[in-house]
């Protein structure tokens, strides 16, 4: 409960942020690593800041529950449908409705994986480098790096909802 609870919190404190311009900080805490937001457009920003707050919800297989129960695919719909944003529900269609990104993926932009023969994966960005994703059953929600090598390998596109 009290996860539900800080994450709602540090949800609205940075919509309120996003909201803001000229606001002299522009960075959140998530998984013991700061992401500065500056530069950020109001949709992006709130994009990044509602998948930054499940950090640390569980994943379960199918999970749609912000603060209880998320899967990959239901923390990215969650995070863009904050920003008023639909999305589809599963990774598959995720990447083929998304606009393909041919340039390094920008934060608020998906980055889709081949985990296993016939078993995809979706993500998102949060800064240059790190994604924010519910990854399997043992795990959190959590931040990774798209330069890791188990990443790298398994990298299939990034794609957008996003101007």
């Amino acid at each position: 409960m009290m996860r539900v609870i800080a994450g709602t919190l540090l949800c609205i404190a940075a919509l309120m942020l996003a909201g803001c311009a000229g606001s002299a900080s522009r960075s959140v805490r998530a998984d013991g690593e700061t992401i500065d937001l500056m530069g950020l457009d109001k949709q992006r920003a709130q994009v990044v800041m509602a998948a930054l707050s499940q950090v640390g919800t569980p994943y379960v297989y199918g999970g749609t529950e912000p603060g209880r129960a998320l899967d990959c695919s239901g923390l990215t719909q969650y995070a863009h449908s904050v920003a008023g944003v639909s999305i589809p529900r599963i990774s598959t269609a995720q990447q083929a409705a998304a606009v393909p990104v041919r340039r390094r993926p920008a934060p608020g932009d998906l980055v889709f994986f081949e985990t296993a023969p016939s078993q995809y994966h979706v993500g998102l960005m949060v800064d240059s480098d790190r994604f924010v994703h519910a990854s399997t059953s043992k795990q959190r929600v959590k931040l990774a790096r798209l330069g890791g090598i188990y990443w790298q390998q398994r990298f299939l596109g990034a794609g957008t909802y996003l101007r």
